[in-house]
């Protein structure tokens, strides 16, 4: 499929609107810069000062003309509803899929909802692959990559898509259920906890068993490009597979397979880290969310549904979003909230800051950012384990997710959730969970005064 057609009706109207957001996000900068200096940039020169709900939407503001007009196409792209074909204008959609356009998953760009036509529910068979049948393949994008560990389940894949066009049936049915869970702050001051149940059942209502579940949310897609931009051998330098520092912090890298370059790669993105670049995060999330094949991915046959430029600008938008500035960085409360962060040993896994080397988008090139992340799997317990290897990710471990920006979220999507499942339905649920190698934080922030855990939190809310 060639780009949209709406890109040809619709380009100078979006290019307009991109530049006047920019223009706005600016003002914001200057009137904001007229009362006190500006915080630390969280994505370099990538930052604009927009704390709104379209604060994850903006294009980054030192883009060139090029690249902006790319990322402006991207835009389109990223929002398209595909259909199911033939159809003049985005065919391709299914025949089995979870949602028709990347949008509709990642909601302004933010984190989304554990909920059908969002959530992601990942499986895989138990048996080893020697003891697999062999699976014939009606999902031919999900054959086995060299060295993977999830090898896919009968009918289903590797992913279970809950919707159909006409004439087809989803793979399976999702039953979510929430239980919740009591627990005390050191003070005696109680909360609860909630987390889920998930249970996979045939059309008919018959359960389906001996399956390895994860049930994931949609994680927010602003500031990726820098996260990518990162050379391998910074990460590489956070990691401590051993905890030979004996900080009881042993975060590892994830080796993946690359798609786009065939070979053994870092993986950086997704909730296990499983994925190495943004190309094929981009294309992954085409055939596997919404069944669209693509150049990278392609149908049994070797044809495809969009086109490499359609590809390209989808994966150049996200590359190229900007990140939303801190606020209240001077205020008393935040900044003794960012002492105790520190304190509790939350940055031995949340570094608060990273440098970008080289990227093929100039954009992006040595930029140093602030984004809370090593992008290295951590072991967080066996409250929050899913029992699903990803390669080397075992069933405990969770890539660290990037705070920045993470005081948005309700503003971007109320009511949307944290952690890999969306259980936790605010901030300090989510510091609740940890457990693992971040079980000693955990303790700490419990055994906070109130008022030590309120300014904790108001840091996060400032970022």
């Amino acid at each position: 499929m060639v780009l949209s057609l709406f890109w040809h009706r619709y380009r100078r109207v979006r290019i307009l609107m991109l530049v006047m957001g920019s223009l706005l996000a600016g003002c914001f900068l200057v009137s904001h810069s007229g009362s006190q200096p500006l915080p630390p940039r969280a994505g370099g020169e990538t930052t604009v000062w927009n704390r709104t709900s379209t604060a994850y939407e903006q294009p980054a503001p030192n883009l060139s003309p090029g690249w902006a007009r790319l990322h402006a196409m991207g835009d389109i792209t990223f929002e398209a509803r595909f259909v199911a074909a033939p159809a003049p204008v985005n065919p391709g959609l299914g025949p089995v899929f979870n949602n028709n356009s990347c949008a509709g998953c990642h909601l302004k760009n933010g984190r989304g909802l554990a909920e059908k036509g969002q959530r992601v529910v990942r499986v895989s068979q138990l048996q080893s692959l020697e003891e697999r049948d062999p699976v014939p393949s009606p999902w031919g994008w999900e054959v086995m990559a060299p060295n993977s560990n999830t090898p896919p389940v009968p009918g289903i894949g590797t992913q279970v898509q809950e919707k159909a066009i006409r004439g087809y049936r989803p793979e399976a049915k999702v039953e979510l259920t929430w239980r919740e869970l009591k627990g005390h702050y050191g003070d005696g001051t109680t909360y609860s906890l909630r987390f889920p149940e998930v249970n996979l059942y045939t059309l008919e209502s018959q359960s389906i068993d001996n399956v390895l579940l994860s049930l994931r949310i949609p994680q927010p897609v602003f500031g990726v490009g820098l996260l990518e931009a990162i050379p391998e051998a910074e990460l590489l330098h956070q990691a401590d597979p051993e905890d030979v520092n004996q900080d009881g912090i042993s975060g590892r890298p994830n080796f993946v397979w690359d798609a786009v370059h065939q070979k053994i790669s870092l993986g950086r993105f997704g909730w296990k880290a499983n994925t190495p670049n943004l190309e094929q995060q981009t294309a992954a999330a085409y055939v596997n969310d919404m069944g669209v094949t693509n150049p990278l991915f392609p149908a049994a046959d070797g044809s495809h549904d969009i086109d490499e430029a359609t590809l390209r600008a989808t994966t150049v938008y996200v590359q190229t979003l900007a990140v939303p500035a801190r606020t209240l960085w001077r205020d008393p409360t935040v900044q003794q909230g960012e002492k105790l962060f520190a304190q509790a040993q939350c940055t031995a896994c949340h570094l608060p800051q990273l440098r970008t080397g080289s990227h093929e988008i100039a954009a992006l090139q040595n930029q140093i950012i602030h984004p809370y992340t090593d992008l290295l799997l951590h072991d967080m317990g066996e409250e929050l384990a899913d029992h699903r290897p990803d390669f080397a990710a075992t069933g405990k471990e969770w890539r660290t997710p990037p705070l920045w920006g993470i005081g948005l979220s309700q503003t971007v999507l109320p009511y949307s959730g944290y952690l890999h499942d969306g259980r936790a339905r605010n901030l300090e649920e989510a510091i609740l969970w940890h457990g693992g190698e971040a079980e000693r934080s955990r303790e700490a922030f419990r055994n906070m005064t109130a008022e030590e855990r309120e300014a904790l939190i108001y840091f996060l809310r400032s970022l």
